[in-house]
């Protein structure tokens, strides 16, 4: 679909502005340089945002075309990428419809209910009758083959306990708002028609993944949790976070249990086409061990860091666009934690692409050119000039029946 005129010289506006100064360039008048910009992106998504194809966006461009798509929902299962593009959640199973926003029971749940949903044995595609504001008694311990669509409805997970994926496989998490997550526990939770256990006391994440895989999180808005917005630990794998809107924060991503847990040398997350908005301070991600793909990505917002790791993780950074906070002593993109630099330095981080603004720069390490980066390597990336137009519409989508989303 090709642009109107007004919006190529908007876009073009944009992009060729010189707002780029490099960590070596001075700049003189810092304040007035981030509120420019800041004019710039959000004219940007304004202009932008009613665009439904044709954006470069990989996973937007293969559905929201589709002005049938409440007809065609599971399609939005073959259209993941990265390592987690072989999440298929419930595509193989039946529509489930919950009409129930309550959760008096977190052993016994009431069928209509998300619980009750979530918990089947077979593979199920989980849509909801309305708009609805779901408070949790208890984490919600979901069961494999399992997709949470909130498409067509102004879903809220919000002033309880959130979602938990622990040792199950095939999720994905669509177009749901989950904020202000608190920690739940000391109880007994269903997990399965055939088993319930006790439940100690739990972290207050967005969404937890915990030895789980092939999970997707797409088009969710996530904000003011306990702990993480999401969270990956204990040997979890094949993960794609997209498409994403993320504010209101401290630690917003926490990829990898801890430096001795070893088994998350396996990890492999691709995070893409975000927006870490407003608030945000660090852990955009913070990862341990493993391969992770940061990819497209709009930093707009952070008051500590951005990206950090520690346990000699291989982060491949490309064609993200960082924006600095005007906080002089916050430039650095990058944390390496708990190392001296004689041994962070041999760490295999790099910046490929990237666009740094406001003073930005990313202090990379390692080999450069290590083969460890294969193993993070999960899509072409997008030149960084467009990550405002891919980047648009991240968060939950305003989708209504007979219309594109």
């Amino acid at each position: 679909m090709a642009m109107a005129p007004s919006l190529c010289l908007i876009f073009l506006f944009f992009v060729l502005t010189p707002f780029t100064p490099t960590s070596s360039s001075p700049v003189q008048n810092p304040e007035s340089v981030v509120e420019e910009v800041h004019r710039s992106i959000n004219a940007s998504r304004r202009n932008l945002a009613y665009l439904s194809c044709g954006t470069g966006n990989p996973i937007d461009d293969c559905w929201r075309c589709d002005k049938n798509w409440k007809k065609n929902r599971q399609r939005l299962a073959d259209c993941a990428i990265g390592f987690g593009k072989n999440a298929i959640g419930g595509r193989d199973g039946k529509i489930y419809v919950v009409t129930d926003p309550g959760d008096d029971d977190a052993v016994n749940p009431k069928p209509g209910t998300l619980r009750h949903a979530v918990i089947q044995d077979e593979p199920l595609w989980i849509i909801f009758a309305r708009d609805m504001t779901i408070r949790l008694k208890e984490e919600l311990i979901m069961n494999s083959f399992k997709t949470i669509d909130g498409r067509g409805s102004s879903v809220h997970l919000s002033g309880g306990p959130c979602i938990t994926i622990q040792y199950v496989t095939n999720i994905i998490i669509h177009g749901i708002n989950i904020h202000d997550c608190k920690q739940g526990g000391n109880a007994n939770v269903r997990a399965s028609p055939r088993h319930y256990g006790w439940r100690t006391v739990s972290d207050g994440d967005g969404v937890s993944i915990f030895g789980g895989s092939h999970i997707w999180v797409d088009h969710c808005s996530l904000s003011n949790c306990h702990d993480g917005l999401i969270d990956a630990i204990e040997g979890s794998t094949a993960i794609t976070i997209s498409n994403n809107y993320m504010t209101h924060h401290d630690k917003v991503m926490l990829l990898g249990h801890s430096d001795s847990y070893t088994k998350d040398k396996n990890m492999q997350v691709t995070i893409a086409f975000n927006h870490f908005g407003e608030g945000l301070v660090q852990r955009m991600p913070r990862c341990r061990h493993g391969y992770f793909h940061v990819v497209n990505n709009d930093y707009t917002h952070w008051e500590m860091y951005a990206i950090g790791g520690s346990a000699k993780p291989t982060i491949n950074s490309q064609g993200n666009r960082f924006l600095a906070p005007e906080n002089r002593f916050s430039k650095e993109v990058t944390k390496h934690e708990d190392a001296p630099e004689s041994e962070w330095k041999n760490w295999n981080w790099r910046s490929d692409g990237d666009l740094m603004l406001n003073g930005a720069f990313f202090t990379a390490s390692g080999a450069g050119a290590s083969s460890s980066y294969a193993r993070a390597s999960s899509l072409s990336a997008r030149p960084s000039s467009l990550v405002g137009t891919i980047t648009s519409t991240a968060g939950t989508l305003s989708c209504r029946k007979g219309s594109r989303c």
